[in-house]
């Protein structure tokens, strides 16, 4: 009965704070202006800390870069059969390839995964989406700017790559991990200030980000059908390759505690980024459109609902 309530404590607040997020869309208690300037704060600023503690925290260690170079593979294997599901179906949408690969790892994995494990222990998913993130940078976005306006700028994406605050804080993070600063960081007077200015300011991201994730959630019943193919489709592919990759790989191959077989899990059932809609190309069908947005709440309810019902019983 107490681990019951102990776990319901852990989970209830996603849903309490996305609800609060749809309140405040509502009653439009915070416009979209509003809402567009906490997200580039938290992205900008609450993010980067989270990412940079947890990975001067984390204890590295050789299974990791077998796991990075994995969930690369992975991503351009996802979009490849997005290319082959297109095909065999005949689907109309060009950018199914898109909505098949990619996971919401900063907007929506780190909140769900903080909420349960705290924000200090979210180390192993962050793991898990590193080899995600160099995908999403070198692979998905030049791929979907292309889409965009058929010119191609390896240097835009370089430049964007390496001014992003969420990559400058990770590199930055692992250097100092390996040359062994962690402790130096913590004790010295002026550093130490400054980590604890960045663990406050971190303290931020899970409620700032499920309100924002509540409040931009608009769903249109009619556009269910249209929208739950991706959905199956992903799911019908990751969920058992999670289950498949944490026993014979995590587990068996490189014998990692069995929280990383949580944060893969709770890696692969989150939706397709949610930059996909800001980058589709001027004069997009607005049934695409439609599509695109409906998929992305759908899908981010039900990663919510699976999330929620995997954590309470347990792994």
């Amino acid at each position: 009965m107490n681990q019951t309530i102990t776990i319901l404590n852990q989970v209830v607040p996603v849903v309490v704070l996305i609800s609060l997020g749809a309140v405040l869309r509502k009653t439009r208690f915070l416009s979209t202006e509003t809402v567009a300037e906490l997200r580039a704060l938290t992205v900008n600023t609450a993010l980067p800390a989270v990412l940079f503690l947890s990975f001067l925290d984390l204890r590295l260690e050789r299974a990791y870069a077998v796991v990075f170079v994995g969930m690369f593979l992975l991503c351009v294997l996802l979009f490849a059969a997005g290319k082959v599901i297109a095909a065999v179906t005949g689907s109309k949408s060009e950018y199914l390839p898109f909505m098949l690969t990619g996971f919401e790892y900063g907007m929506l994995g780190i909140s769900l995964f903080g909420t349960a494990y705290g924000i200090d222990g979210i180390g192993p998913i962050a793991v898990i989406a590193l080899g995600h993130e160099v995908f999403i940078w070198f692979l998905f976005l030049p791929l979907l700017l292309h889409k965009r306006s058929d010119r191609l700028s390896m240097g835009t994406t370089l430049k964007a790559f390496a001014t992003s605050p969420v990559i400058i804080a990770i590199v930055a993070s692992l250097a100092l991990n390996l040359l062994g600063a962690r402790d130096a960081l913590y004790e010295l007077p002026l550093t130490g200030a400054l980590m604890n200015a960045g663990r406050i300011l971190g303290n931020l991201t899970v409620p700032l980000i499920l309100i924002i994730v509540g409040y931009g959630i608009s769903f249109d019943l009619k556009g269910v059908k249209a929208a739950l193919p991706v959905v199956l489709y992903r799911f019908a592919l990751l969920i058992p390759a999670a289950l498949v990759i944490n026993r014979f790989f995590i587990r068996d191959y490189l014998g990692l505690d069995r929280i990383y077989e949580t944060a893969l899990f709770s890696f692969l059932i989150l939706p397709p980024p949610f930059i996909i809609p800001l980058y589709t190309k001027p004069g997009l069908d607005e049934g695409e459109q439609h599509r695109i947005n409906n998929t992305l709440t759908l899908h981010t309810l039900c990663s919510i609902a699976l999330f929620i019902g995997y954590f309470i019983t347990g792994p």
